[in-house]
């Protein structure tokens, strides 16, 4: 199975992801809808030849449920009168995020590992400040909205609708690409540093877009 969805990954690129974005804030409905900037690391063993850590099963873990959560903002505003270009940015966000969560889980059964969801996370991170040493509730993640927050976003109605959904995915962004800058340095299986890089690289540009939104269409 991980075979399959690796070759998957090889048939996206963080440059597709970004034109799709930036085609849409241009002008265009076009774009390319890419599934996962991240190369196949083949195996001849994975099982037989185990490489993977806790900081994987970790950042495998706690960034698919972190996904999950994108994707529920997502849905809040798919199809909703939020204007073309936070609809073109959710179904953006929707398409890729479901096969890096795919990815993830289907890395994590392989090893052996729990793809139920976390209830204390980021304790794999190594902060220097220890301010995730041990981990932290689910629920305090950087970015992870809170349920007033998601109640807020479903009760909204058009463009106030959809600059809650940009400043709530901005806040959510920014923790997503914490943790994969983490998992970059990290991590040891190098198919997890190629999945970690690629997120903060597309988070980021993809923060950079919100912004600009939120200060012209949105303002």
């Amino acid at each position: 199975m991980v075979g399959a969805i690796d070759h998957l990954a090889t048939m996206g690129s963080t440059t597709s992801r970004r034109s799709f974005l930036t085609g849409t804030l241009v002008g265009g409905a076009g774009g390319v809808l890419a599934m996962a900037g991240v190369q196949a690391v083949t195996k001849e063993d994975e099982f037989a030849h185990p490489e993977h850590s806790s900081v994987d099963i970790g950042f495998c873990t706690d960034m698919s449920a972190h996904h999950i959560q994108a994707l529920e903002l997502c849905e809040r505003v798919l199809g909703q009168d939020t204007g073309g270009a936070v609809q073109s940015a959710a179904t953006e966000v929707i398409r890729n995020q479901s096969i890096e969560v795919g990815m993830m889980r289907a890395w994590l059964a392989d090893w052996g590992a729990s793809t139920a969801p976390p209830t204390t996370v980021m304790a794999w991170m190594d902060m220097t400040d220890n301010q995730h040493m041990g981990g932290v509730e689910l629920a305090d993640m950087p970015g992870y909205a809170t349920p007033d927050q998601l109640s807020s976003l479903a009760l909204a109605e058009g463009t106030d609708k959809g600059r809650l959904w940009l400043q709530l995915m901005r806040a959510h962004h920014i923790g997503g690409v914490a943790m994969a800058e983490a998992a970059t340095g990290l991590a040891t299986e190098e198919k997890v540093v190629r999945l970690a890089t690629t997120q903060a690289e597309v988070q980021s540009f993809e923060i950079s877009q919100y912004d600009l939104l939120l200060t012209t269409t949105y303002a």
